[in-house]
């Protein structure tokens, strides 16, 4: 199972090894990389060309949050041994987004204010509204601490199970949604299910916009979570840096490793057991102690130049795929008092799926003061056929948002990865995913390791930072 072309080193071929390979530049595979580094592993993190190209801000998340001493991400940033001056480069702003109706545009973020936008833009009532607030946010809260405590992937079995001891503390994920963490319960609270179908719709368009799943909903434990974590506010960068992404590339090439760029000519191998890829129209292999796939196989298996494709490129197709839109405008064409995220609901009778959902991101200029880059997304079917016409949908959101742009809000063209990219999103096993721990080992021989975000992706950015946590320790358990 698994195995990959096996080729012998010397000869024609030129072997260079690292003791991790990572396939691709997204998110989780950057955690695991530098938690491998902190262990003493070498790293080496190959990223496709068309990726870097882009501007950066195609691949950051629609919400960053957490970022505080309790939060994920925070947690995790210590974790990573980020130092403390670049963590306090990273503050909260108490509004994490905006929800734009045809009727409405609600400020979500910190608890007495959400609750006065929900009263005055008549979602609920006052009392409904503080309900359903406080329960969100205990909901959330027990959500986390779970997270923290899960394992999310299954140990190695390599590992001895004297190292796998579970702490007399842990929550096992997989418990059903009315199990508790300490005095919080876990799951959605009833004012989520009781809602009325105004407050359904903007719960449903939250969801869909920071969850990470393809067309299946959340179970009740990560909505909770997606739904309360508002309440925490969102990361804010100070100075020039906004992007989480480059926070962790500086922390690998400074001590863990480095970083190249492949073109689509390459093909997956194997030499005396260890796993790696063979380069087009060059001699070199590239290989590592552990192979890590941090890009979607199905996307992997259309560009790797062999025929049959490896068995550990075979995994389900995915159900959805995100479209997004560049743009660029003048900064004085903001409306006052717009978010720099928005969350746009075309018509809250539909459901929340396609271009009646979209998401707006909003990143200063670094070249131009005078202006901004926005990044519009939405969520369309794999195989949809009209792209351009899903784009024109998501401009014309836009432009609701944005009435006084007119002529300067200009499309941006970036180069488009075919492997390396987030745009693809799957949905795990009927009744797999988060709470349940996922298999995250491809291959024993070779060593091969899957950073699946579908198991995850009802968490959404939390889920991404989870994964690349828990299996960068994995490995490197394994490694040592």
């Amino acid at each position: 199972m698994g195995k990959l072309p096996a080729v012998e080193s010397g000869g024609q071929f030129h072997t260079r090894r690292w003791d991790t390979v990572v396939l691709g530049g997204a998110l989780p595979g950057l955690i695991a990389a530098v938690r491998l580094g902190m262990s003493g592993a070498r790293v080496l993190v190959l990223e496709e060309a068309a990726a870097t190209g882009s501007f950066l801000g195609l691949r950051e998340p629609f919400l960053v949050s957490g970022a505080t001493t309790e939060g994920i991400l925070g947690r995790c940033l210590r974790a990573l041994g980020i130092p403390l001056i670049d963590r306090h480069r990273i503050g909260c702003d108490p509004l994490a987004y905006q929800v734009a109706f045809p009727d409405a545009r609600l400020d979500v973020g910190e608890r007495q204010r959400t609750c006065e936008e929900l009263v005055s833009w008549r979602f609920a009532t006052r009392e409904t509204a503080d309900s359903l607030l406080r329960g969100l946010a205990e909901a959330a809260t027990a959500e986390r601490e779970a997270m923290l405590r899960a394992p999310v992937v299954r140990a190695p079995r390599r590992i001895p199970m004297s190292s796998r001891r579970t702490p007399s503390n842990f929550l096992a994920a997989g418990t059903p949604s009315n199990e508790r963490v300490g005095r919080y319960a876990r799951g959605l609270p009833a004012e989520v299910s009781d809602a009325s179908p105004r407050l359904a719709s903007l719960c449903a368009a939250q969801t869909r916009a920071l969850s990470n799943l393809g067309a299946t909903a959340p179970p009740p434990e990560a909505a909770a979570r997606l739904l309360g974590l508002a309440q925490e506010g969102s990361a804010m960068f100070a100075g020039s840096e906004h992007w989480i992404h480059a926070l962790l590339r500086r922390r690998i090439e400074a001590l863990y490793g480095e970083f190249r760029l492949l073109s689509d000519g390459f093909r997956l191998v194997s030499v005396a057991n260890q796993p790696g890829l063979a380069l087009a129209d060059s001699s070199e292999i590239w290989c590592g102690r552990v192979l890590l796939v941090n890009a979607p196989r199905s996307a992997l298996a259309r560009v790797v130049e062999q025929d049959p494709t490896p068995e550990i490129l075979r995994g389900p197709p995915p159900t959805c795929r995100r479209v997004t839109v560049h743009f660029r405008t003048r900064r004085g064409a903001l409306p006052e008092g717009m978010s720099k995220r928005v969350i746009s609901v075309t018509d809250p009778a539909r459901a929340m799926h396609g271009t009646n959902v979209v998401t707006l991101r909003v990143f200063p200029n670094a070249r131009r003061d005078d202006s901004v880059d926005l990044v519009a997304t939405s969520v369309v079917a794999a195989d949809e056929s009209d792209l351009r016409a899903r784009e024109a949908e998501i401009e014309a959101s836009v432009a609701r948002l944005m009435p006084f742009a007119g002529h300067t809000l200009e499309r941006q063209k970036d180069p488009a990865p075919r492997w390396d990219t987030d745009r693809w999103l799957c949905d795990p096993a009927p009744g797999g995913g988060w709470p349940d721990t996922q298999e995250a080992r491809l291959s024993t021989r070779p060593p091969t390791w899957l950073l699946d975000r579908a198991g995850v992706g009802g968490l959404g950015f939390e889920g991404d930072v989870l994964l690349g946590w828990r299996v960068g320790d994995a490995v490197a358990a394994e490694l040592s």
